[in-house]
């Protein structure tokens, strides 16, 4: 009789033994009431008169499913996100929710969309973190009553219309064209500038002018396939006015012609 009692005592005694891990907590009810938060060890919960729950409290990964939102100027979109958040208080999440996983994610869908809807095109795509740190701190602010801390909210993908595609190309694509019509025009203005400095010198320093054509011709001349016409200037003929008078002649001629 009494090994039958210590038998009965000791399957008693190793059935209410109950192993929690260190990346869980135990919500302990005693009689369908809450007791205490059980932690990593091992743990006694008596059959019939006490009961169990755990809680898993590392950091989960939520992968929000694709939505159909539209923007503030009316554009409609797709947006997926992926949601990072971790349980700091175990006895909330099981006593004010009923399902924290499928809660968290249903509040995540419908503040993405109502966030995509309050911002433009514009703001949604050139702007991207800031609209992802306004999501997370209004799920944040929500799920603090069930015990869970939104860490980061991802936005993932967004997806246009194919019509709103073609329109965003053409818009970037005349876009590069204007810029290019600028560096163009800048560098023509640049140009004009250093070719009226250059004509400046060229005008003020004796001899510069003839070595700019000796130059030239120097360059053209290196091919043979060119034809070279040269054209004396009025002044070199007039320094053989003393000396040849049929040259004098000829240099009066053009000069009054000119």
């Amino acid at each position: 009789m009494i090994i039958a009692i210590v038998l009965v005592l000791v399957f008693i005694i190793l059935s209410s033994v109950r192993q929690i891990n260190e990346y869980e907590r135990g919500i302990k009810f005693t009689k369908g009431k809450f007791s205490k938060i059980m932690n990593p060890g091992w743990n006694f919960v008596l059959p019939i008169f006490q009961s169990y729950k755990k809680v898993d409290i590392r950091t989960k990964a939520v992968d929000v499913p694709e939505q159909d939102a539209i923007t503030k100027d009316n554009v409609s979109v797709r947006i997926n996100a992926v949601i990072y958040y971790k349980i700091f208080d175990a006895s909330k999440a099981v006593l004010e929710v009923e399902n924290f996983y499928y809660a968290v994610s249903q509040l995540a869908q419908t503040t993405m969309r109502n966030a995509v809807g309050s911002v433009s095109l514009d703001e949604l795509l050139s702007e991207r973190e800031k609209l992802s740190d306004t999501i997370c701190k209004v799920i944040d602010d929500a799920t603090d009553p069930w015990g869970i801390k939104v860490e980061n909210v991802e936005l993932k993908d967004i997806t246009l219309p194919e019509d709103m595609k073609r329109v965003i190309a053409k818009v970037a694509e005349a876009q590069r064209e204007r810029d290019a019509v600028i560096t163009k025009a800048r560098g023509e203005v640049e140009a004009s500038k250093n070719l009226a400095e250059a004509a400046r010198t060229m005008a003020t320093t004796p001899g510069a002018l003839h070595l700019r054509t000796l130059s030239t011709i120097n360059d053209v001349s290196s091919d043979q396939s060119n034809t070279l016409i040269f054209c004396l200037p009025i002044e070199m003929l007039e320094s053989f006015k003393a000396g040849n008078g049929n040259i004098k002649k000829v240099i009066d001629t053009v000069t009054k012609e000119k």
